[in-house]
């Protein structure tokens, strides 16, 4: 993480938006219709939702974002990697920053959704090796065969 940086993003720059739409075509391309549950911009831009940045100098590194679903609980959103920077640690260091956040809040359990086929296999390694483990559908979430849901305790 020598010279990165962390900050707070208010979804403007346009390598940030570049790489949300990156995502969101990801998260089309690579899911069934209907198992869609990335956040757009006036999603992530809701009073619930804080989005990071991953920045090295002036290079975008990836974007993540935290969704509050009740006071003790939050949900991981948005984790995207920019492409030129995958598997360089930046998920790690940001998926660290979220859960630091939400301790932070004073969660005690922050939980998350995603694919379940071989685009998010990497996904699944990074959540487990910060401690996630699967559980069943939470929040609004209803179980389809797609989705893969994650939990961890923070207390």
């Amino acid at each position: 993480m020598n010279g990165w940086t962390i900050r707070r993003d208010d979804l403007t720059h346009p390598d940030v938006l570049a790489l949300l739409n990156l995502h969101l075509r990801a998260a089309q391309e690579n899911s069934p219709p209907g198992s869609v549950f990335a956040l757009d911009v006036s999603g992530l831009r809701d009073p619930m939702v804080t989005v990071w940045t991953a920045w090295d100098r002036d290079v975008l590194l990836g974007m993540a974002a935290l969704k509050q679903l009740d006071p003790a609980w939050g949900e991981v959103k948005s984790m995207r990697t920019a492409p030129a920077q995958l598997r360089g640690g930046v998920a790690g260091v940001l998926l660290d920053h979220l859960i630091a956040a939400a301790r932070e809040r004073g969660y005690r359990r922050l939980s998350l959704e995603t694919g379940s086929n071989a685009p998010f296999v990497a996904a699944h390694a990074l959540y487990r090796r910060a401690g996630f483990v699967a559980c069943a559908p939470f929040g609004g979430y209803h179980d389809t065969e797609f989705s893969q849901y994650f939990t961890r305790d923070l207390a």
